[in-house]
């Protein structure tokens, strides 16, 4: 009896390169695994955004010539190539064809393979987007707290306030002594509507219902333009590919509303001269990082404006509360917008420069 010969053992699969660093692309990191020539073999999705091209254009380009200081650059991978450090680091400029050079943190490391140097690297200005965010976050949350017992030491006594003012009203028989304490109570009914509005966002938790942002733009530019009807213009750029998210539907009016009216409100004077403009755009924003959470999708609206811009003393604080450059503003229309957008894991920065404000609301989609 013959004894059958084994079978050839199947070939091993091969794995592609885009396979084989498919983790990059989770990064928000720009990542580029280059060869000894330094070209590149692979480019993740972060470094194909920041580049505007798609990796199949990016493959076999020579990254050195990418770089302010090309013959650095080489040498530094013939040394990781070599063995002679585990990771370089220092700062330099990618450059981009038709955009401006992008100041970046550079790491060379060793690749696997012998032959696969992985360059990383980490736009500065993004890194200082992240501490802006973290103190964002940080400063919301010490708000929320102030705010929270602020409150609720003010609402006792003005409870007794009010009651001592009506006890007393009844006891009085002179009219215009009347007066007085009606003062009072008008007063105290003021302040306990303050207290309620900075309480407001602490109640309850936000409900949960699909809802379309652009609804939501229209819905807050038909209120806007019904309170300003004449001198100003809204301009609608929608990104119609946005889809639908879950959120507190009343709670993102209110947030939007608040930034499209202050918006308004800092644009009168030229109402006046029928020069007005409010922008609304949306966008989608792909690998987003907010609160050191990495999130595939999110929507970005963006309210602009062409106003005198915010002082730059005023810019850094906008989101405090009870902190107002209007004479009759009470500084709790921005710190409510901000609480409602954290609490759908999102938040809203600003930037400013005379004729051009812009306030950035990002929401995770997923």
């Amino acid at each position: 009896m013959s004894i059958p010969e084994p079978l050839p053992a199947a070939p091993a699969a091969r794995t592609s390169p885009d396979a084989a660093f498919a983790a990059f692309d989770r990064l928000a990191t720009l990542i580029a695994v280059v060869g000894q020539d330094a070209r590149i073999r692979f480019a993740n999705t972060a470094l194909e955004n920041a580049w505007g091209l798609s990796r199949l254009n990016l493959h076999g380009l020579a990254l050195d010539r990418c770089m302010a200081d090309p013959a650095a650059f080489v040498q530094a991978i013939h040394d990781a190539g070599s063995g002679a450090f585990s990771a370089l680091r220092y700062d330099t400029q990618l450059l981009r064809p038709g955009q401006e050079a992008l100041p970046v943190h550079v790491v060379i490391a060793q690749g696997e393979q012998p032959d696969q140097v992985v360059i990383e690297m980490l736009p500065l200005d993004t890194q200082a987007r992240h501490e802006r965010e973290d103190r964002l976050l940080a400063e919301a949350q010490a708000h929320k707290e102030l705010v929270r017992n602020l409150a609720h030491e003010i609402k006792n006594p003005l409870g007794g306030l009010r009651g001592a003012a009506q006890l007393l009203e009844m006891e009085l028989e002179d009219p215009a002594l009347k007066e007085y304490t009606q003062v009072i109570v008008r007063e105290a009914d003021r302040l306990q509507a303050l207290v309620d509005r900075m309480l407001a966002p602490h109640r309850s938790a936000p409900k949960r219902e699909w809802m379309n942002i652009h609804e939501i733009c229209e819905h807050v530019q038909r209120l806007v333009l019904a309170e300003f009807p004449s001198g100003l213009t809204v301009v609608r750029d929608y990104d119609a590919s946005i889809p639908e998210f879950q959120g507190d539907r009343e709670r993102l009016i209110q947030a939007v509303l608040n930034i499209v009216r202050n918006a308004a409100q800092a644009l009168v004077p030229q109402m006046r001269e029928g020069t007005a403009c409010i922008t609304l755009r949306t966008r989608v924003a792909r690998q987003i990082t907010l609160g050191r959470q990495r999130h595939k999708l999110a929507l970005e609206l963006l309210v602009i404006d062409n106003g005198p811009g915010i002082a730059p003393g005023l810019l850094e604080q906008v989101f405090y509360p009870l902190v107002t450059g209007k004479a009759d503003g009470t500084g709790l229309g921005l710190t409510l917008a901000q609480s409602f957008v954290q609490q759908h894991q999102g938040l809203i920065e600003c930037e400013s420069a005379p004729g051009h404000t812009v306030f950035r609301v990002t929401i995770p989609l997923g």
